[in-house]
């Protein structure tokens, strides 16, 4: 019985398209290579229920997906792997001729490097004196005023493509976009160390449920940026 219901959500998807499928189709048709002899309905009910949502299931922890009963090691890579691959495909396909970019276009290039990542990473823009992005990645772990972030490489590698000027941007996995009073602490202390170098830190990014706020376009941020 299980098998026919596999080959019929097989067909379904093949003649129609993902958009055919129910979100818990989806999912259950995926856990499919990593479970390959059990029914998978009612463990995509499972995880949905549990989690929230389909992203809230990719961008589950590794240890709690393993905590579901049903998930083993092999399926929790699967599961994972769904949020890297998104980021890498978002990433590659979201592409300008241009080097100089608009406002909106560079706020959407740093979204992508968020995609999936479920710890706080600091992500680091630099441009250079015509206003070309000259470098976009990630370059540290962990909270952005943690021992983690090192003002040190920042200007190291600002100086190593002669940057003039700079963004920063950080997640909040908890989904609050609101600067602590670390981060903006952490931000004056960048500011002024990129100064010393004739560097401008343009803004500070706060990235949250797929968004992002604005440090520089906030009232404390007039002040500090």
């Amino acid at each position: 019985m299980h098998s026919g219901h596999r080959e019929r959500l097989k067909k379904k998807f093949l003649k129609y398209g993902a958009d055919a499928l129910e979100t818990h189709e989806l999912l259950e048709m995926l856990l499919y290579y990593g479970i390959p002899r059990k029914d998978t309905n009612e463990l995509a009910h499972t995880l949905l229920n549990r989690f929230g949502s389909l992203p809230q299931v990719f961008d589950a922890p590794t240890n709690a997906l393993l905590e579901v009963n049903g998930i083993g090691e092999s399926t929790a890579i699967l599961i994972r792997l769904v949020s890297k691959l998104s980021r890498v495909y978002t990433e590659s396909n979201y592409k300008f001729n241009s080097k100089r970019l608009t406002k909106n276009q560079i706020g959407k290039i740093i979204l992508n490097k968020f995609i999936g990542r479920i710890k706080e990473h600091v992500v680091l823009v630099l441009f250079d004196a015509k206003r070309n992005m000259v470098f976009c990645d990630v370059i540290s772990q962990g909270s952005f005023g943690s021992t983690n972030f090192h003002i040190r490489d920042i200007i190291e590698l600002a100086l190593k493509f002669n940057a003039t000027g700079a963004i920063i941007a950080h997640n909040h996995p908890s989904g609050m976009a609101l600067p602590s009073r670390e981060d903006i602490e952490t931000t004056i202390e960048l500011k002024n160390a990129l100064n010393l170098i004739e560097i401008r830190l343009v803004d500070h990014i706060i990235v949250a449920d797929n968004d992002y706020v604005s440090l520089a376009e906030s009232e404390i941020g007039k002040q500090i940026l």
